[in-house]
């Protein structure tokens, strides 16, 4: 079993495209390219936190989503995801892999002040196209926003890779 991360997908979002860029000439496009490439990495076994802005028109629709994503799918809650029917209590938590403890939540921090005591790194979404990483004082965050990571989930074992590799490099 892997573990995956990925934010943003915006499913049936038609103004996404627009906003963040993409590139795709219509919503059934984009929706058909991130199904296409979710399936195409991540096996049924696998676990993907979702980590906000999954889906839009209704619970329906969110749920008939995660019927035709492989992988079992931990919510964290987005901004627009009060509405999608993607119900979670997950707003923010810290996890542990590799060694590492890293904070997740959907919207970035903005202030050491918001990052705990401790936390080696943070993942985040919400700024879509921006940046795919950022430091907060001596914290790198990184975004796990489909639009920076070629529309797919990232493994953790490449979110790894990247946090060594820009940690290096900000040294």
């Amino acid at each position: 079993m892997q573990v995956f991360f990925i934010s943003d997908c915006h499913f049936d979002h038609d103004k996404i495209i627009g906003y963040t860029e993409r590139p795709f000439n219509t919503v059934v496009q984009m929706n058909s390219q991130l199904m296409w490439r979710w399936n195409k990495k991540v096996k049924p076994d696998d676990l993907v936190y979702h980590v906000g802005d999954f889906a839009f028109k209704g619970a329906d629709n969110a749920l008939a989503w995660e019927k035709r994503l492989n992988g079992n799918i931990v919510h964290i809650q987005g901004n627009h995801d009060k509405n999608n029917g993607v119900k979670t209590y997950i707003v923010k938590c810290i996890m542990h892999f590799g060694g590492k403890s890293i904070f997740v939540q959907h919207r970035p921090p903005h202030s050491p002040g918001e990052i705990p005591y401790g936390v080696d790194f943070c993942i985040c979404g919400h700024v879509h196209q921006h940046y795919k990483h950022k430091w907060v004082g001596n914290v790198p965050v990184i975004n796990v926003s489909v639009d920076v990571w070629d529309f797919e989930p990232v493994s953790v074992h490449m979110i790894l890779k990247y946090y060594r590799r820009i940690t290096y490099e900000h040294k």
